[in-house]
């Protein structure tokens, strides 16, 4: 079975910006985001915030998109190398 790249940077993309998203906005609420707030050394410009938020979904999502490719790639470089073919499906 091959891995569809483009298809699992996408899937991984959404999961991840949402999760990013949906926490800054939790924190954002509740006052709270001490820990959540060092994300902001990987994701310039991104603050526990509304506007953070949005900056996170964005970040979360290309990270995560790059994250999906790369193991879709590693997934069908592994799978040429270890069964030499196209694994049986069945």
């Amino acid at each position: 079975m091959k891995l569809r790249k483009r298809a699992l940077g996408l899937s991984l993309g959404v999961v991840w910006g949402l999760a990013v998203f949906v926490w800054t906005i939790s924190a954002t609420m509740r006052g709270m985001g001490k820990t959540l707030s060092m994300l902001g050394g990987y994701y310039p410009g991104f603050t526990v915030s509304y506007l953070g938020s949005l900056v996170g979904l964005i970040w979360g999502f290309v990270h995560g998109f790059v994250g999906g490719i790369l193991i879709a790639w590693f997934y069908d470089l592994f799978c040429k190398i270890l069964y030499k073919s196209e694994p049986a499906t069945k």
